[in-house]
């Protein structure tokens, strides 16, 4: 099975959850700063580049996804 992640860029999978959740739901999944207060996909990528911890988060979330949409 290949890796659904292979070839997906941060941003792409950042743009992808804001469009599957929305930030207010992106921020209730995972609670950090850049999803609840004035979040952008720039300030994001900004602090997901640098936190480790929290791009496993996002990247784990985008997987959910991905089987939430094929179950639908």
């Amino acid at each position: 099975m290949p890796d659904p992640l292979h070839g997906q860029t941060l941003e792409m999978i950042l743009r992808h959850l804001v469009d599957h959740y929305g930030w207010k739901e992106m921020g209730a999944r995972i609670r950090i700063k850049c999803f609840t207060q004035d979040p952008s996909v720039i300030s994001s990528l900004k602090f997901l580049r640098k936190t480790p911890w929290a791009r496993a988060k996002v990247e784990k979330l985008f997987l959910e996804s991905l089987k939430e949409r094929k179950r639908e």
